[in-house]
C-alpha cells in the first residue's frame, strides 16, 4: 500500500472513531505550500451531510492527529493542512528504493482482453494508425504495473475491399496461376510477392477500380467469394495476408508494441456460422438485409438496427466482430474486453455490444467497453498528411523524424543509428500520448522532437544524466538518510504523488497524466541539478542527493517501460 493510501486509511479509522462516515478521503497537494505539503478538505463534505460546522469538524480531525502529522493548521471555512515528519517520508522511500512495488496501490486482479492495432493487411499503415497501438500497448502494460492479467490481440482488418483489389489486379497480371482455375485439383503453390510488390499491387488496383465501373464489380464479386468461403481465392488471400503482416509486424516492433495474438477477421470464420444460428431469432429483414434491433427505451438520440447480413447474402465487418467477441469470451472468459479505436467508431461498438449483450454472446459480467481517441492533426487543423496533401504512411513519418533527429545526436557517440531510432519512437510515443486520450491533437515535427520542453528526447536526456550520475558515484547501495533542502522536499513530495497519478490514467484510459508527470518531475530534477554540484558536495548530503538521484531514476525508467520508451545511454 502506497504512503497518501495508507495514511487515507488512517484518516478513515478516525473518522469511525468520531461517528463519521465519508465514501472517499483523499489527502491531496497543497494548493498553498506555506501552510503544509498536505490538505484534507473532508470537513465540508462533513458538515453538510451531519448539518454542524466544518471549522468544529475539522477540530475534532487534528485533535485526534498522531505525531506523524506536523505544521498542522486549520484554514477557513475548514481545510486542514498539516506536513508529515520527514523521518516517515524517508522511511518509506527507503522501502521504495528497495521495492517500486511500494509506489503502486495495486487493485483486485481482473482478466483484461485488449483489442488494439487494427491495421488492415495489404495497405501501409499511415499516420492515424499510430494512436491505436500506442494508447492500448501503455494501457495494457499500465494494467499489469496495477496487477491485472492481460491478453492482447493486433485483431488485423484482413477481410474486406483490399481482399477483393489486390486478388482481382494478380488476376489481371498472371491469369494462369491455379489460383485461377475452378478445376485445378493439387496443391496451391506459395507466391512470392513482398510486402512492397502488394503495396504497388494495391495501389494499382485501387486507382483502376475506382475508374471503371466493371472492374469494380469484379473487385466487389471476388471480395463476396471470399467471404462464401471460396477455398480457391481464400487460399491465395490468406498467403497475402501472411506476407503483409511481415511489414506490419516490423512498424509495430519500431513502436515497441507487442501483442499476444495476431488474430484477425478471417480467425473468426470458423465462428460465424454458430453466431448466425444464435442471432437467428432476433433478425428480421429490412431493404433486403438481416438485421438485429439494439435500441433501448432509455435512448435519448436515435439508435440505427445492426445489420449482420447484407442483401446479397454475405456477412460483413459487424458479423465478423461478434463472432470474435463470442470466441474471445469461450477462449479467455475474460471480466473486460477492452476496444481502442478513433471515435467515429463509437456508435458502431455501441451497436456490437448491445447485440452483443442481446444474445447472449457474452455473459452480463463481462465488460465490453470502447475507448475512442482524437485524431493527429497538422497545423493546418486537419488530418496530419504529406506535403502534398496525401495520405502519409506511418513509415514515411518515422523517417522524417529520425531526419530531424539524427543531426542533435552527438558525433562521438557509438551505436548512432540505434540511438537515432530510439529518440525517434520516443519523440513520436510521448507526442502521442501527452493529449487527453480523447482529444483531437496537432502534431509538430519540430516542436516534438526537441531536446528541451515537454518532449519524448527532453524526458530521455533526463534520464541519460540520471544514469551517468550513478554511474560516476560509484556507489552500489543508495539511501536517502536527509532532506536537504526544499528542493529535494519538493522531488520527493511529486514521488509520492505517483499512485494516484496511476490510478488516474487507470481509469480514464488516457496516459497524459503520466506523461506530465515526467515532464514535471524531470524538470524539477534539471532544477535541482543546475543549482547543486552533486559529486563534490560533502559526504552526508552527497549520499542524500544520490539517494533521491537514484529514486527519480528508477520512477523514470518505471514509467518510460509503461510507455513503451527505450532508453539510452547517450545522446
Amino acid at each position: 500500500m502506497s504512503f497518501i493510501k495508507e495514511q487515507e486509511k488512517y484518516i478513515n479509522e478516525i473518522l469511525k472513531e468520531l461517528n463519521y462516515e465519508l465514501p472517499n478521503v483523499a489527502i491531496l497537494p497543497s494548493n498553498r505550500r506555506e501552510l503544509g505539503d498536505y490538505q484534507l478538505n473532508i470537513a465540508m463534505s462533513l458538515a453538510k451531510k451531519y448539518h454542524k460546522n466544518p471549522s468544529y469538524i475539522a477540530s475534532e480531525i487534528v485533535n485526534k492527529l498522531d505525531d506523524r502529522f506536523i505544521n498542522v493548521n486549520i484554514a477557513n471555512p475548514g481545510f486542514i493542512n498539516f506536513s508529515f515528519k520527514k523521518e516517515i517520508l524517508l522511511d518509506y522511500l527507503n522501502e521504495v528504493l528497495e521495492d517500486f512495488n511500494k509506489l503502486v496501490d495495486k487493485h483486485e486482479t481482473k482478466t483484461i482482453f485488449l483489442d488494439y492495432g487494427g491495421a488492415n493487411a495489404a495497405k501501409a499503415l499511415h499516420v492515424g494508425h499510430m494512436r491505436s497501438p500506442n494508447i492500448g500497448e501503455a494501457m495494457r502494460r499500465l494494467a499489469n504495473l496495477l496487477g491485472d492479467k492481460t491478453i492482447s490481440d493486433v485483431h488485423l482488418g484482413d477481410l474486406g475491399r483490399q481482399a477483393g483489389m489486390l486478388i482481382s489486379e494478380i488476376k489481371l497480371r498472371e491469369p494462369d496461376l491455379p489460383f485461377f482455375d475452378e478445376n485445378f485439383k493439387g496443391e496451391y503453390p506459395k507466391v512470392t510477392y513482398t510486402p512492397s510488390d502488394l503495396g504497388e499491387l494495391y495501389v494499382t488496383a485501387n486507382i483502376k477500380a475506382n475508374e471503371n465501373e466493371e472492374r469494380m464489380e469484379e473487385v466487389r464479386e471476388i471480395t463476396a467469394e471470399i467471404d462464401k468461403g471460396n477455398k480457391r481465392y481464400l487460399e491465395l488471400w490468406k498467403q497475402l495476408v501472411a506476407i503483409s503482416k511481415i511489414s506490419i509486424k516490423e512498424i509495430y516492433d519500431k513502436l515497441n508494441c507487442h501483442f499476444d495474438l495476431w488474430e484477425g477477421e478471417l480467425d473468426s470464420f470458423k465462428d460465424v456460422p454458430k453466431i448466425l444460428e444464435i442471432l437467428k431469432p432476433y433478425l428480421h429483414e429490412s431493404n433486403g438485409a438481416m438485421v438485429m434491433d439494439v435500441k433501448v427505451e432509455t435512448d435519448t438520440k436515435e439508435m440505427p438496427p445492426l445489420i449482420v447480413i447484407k442483401k446479397d447474402g454475405a456477412t460483413i465487418y459487424a458479423t465478423r466482430d461478434l463472432a470474435t467477441i463470442y470466441s474471445r469470451a469461450k477462449r479467455f472468459k475474460p471480466d473486460e474486453i477492452w476496444y481502442f479505436t478513433d471515435n467515429r467508431q463509437s456508435l458502431y461498438f455501441e451497436q456490437v455490444f448491445r447485440a452483443s449483450y442481446k444474445a447472449l454472446l457474452v455473459p452480463y459480467n463481462c465488460k465490453l467497453l470502447h475507448f475512442g481517441f482524437g485524431t493527429i492533426n497538422g497545423s493546418d487543423g486537419k488530418p496530419f498528411k504529406t506535403r502534398d496533401g496525401g495520405v502519409m504512411e506511418l513509415g514515411s513519418l518515422i523517417d522524417q523524424i529520425s531526419e530531424m533527429i539524427r543531426p542533435k545526436i552527438k558525433e562521438d557517440i557509438e551505436n548512432k543509428d540505434e540511438v537515432c531510432e530510439k529518440l525517434t519512437i520516443a519523440t513520436l510515443k510521448f507526442a502521442d500520448l501527452m493529449s487527453f486520450r480523447n482529444t483531437d491533437y496537432i502534431f509538430e515535427p519540430e516542436k516534438f522532437s526537441s531536446f528541451d520542453g515537454k518532449t519524448g528526447p527532453y524526458i530521455l536526456y533526463t534520464v541519460v544524466r540520471l544514469k551517468s550520475l550513478i554511474k560516476k558515484s560509484g556507489l552500489e547501495n543508495f539511501k536517502l538518510t536527509s532532506i536537504p533542502n526544499t528542493e529535494v522536499l519538493d522531488i520527493l513530495l511529486k514521488i509520492i504523488e505517483l499512485p494516484q497519478i496511476l490510478n488516474r490514467s487507470y481509469l480514464d484510459k488516457s496516459l497524459n497524466y503520466i506523461t506530465d508527470f515526467l515532464f514535471d518531475l524531470a524538470s524539477l530534477f534539471n532544477k535541482f541539478y543546475n543549482n547543486h554540484h552533486i559529486l563534490t558536495e560533502e559526504d552526508e548530503i552527497k549520499n542524500s542527493y544520490l539517494g533521491m538521484v537514484k529514486l527519480v531514476y528508477i520512477v523514470m525508467h518505471e514509467l518510460l517501460d509503461v510507455l513503451a520508451i527505450d532508453e539510452v545511454e547517450r545522446m
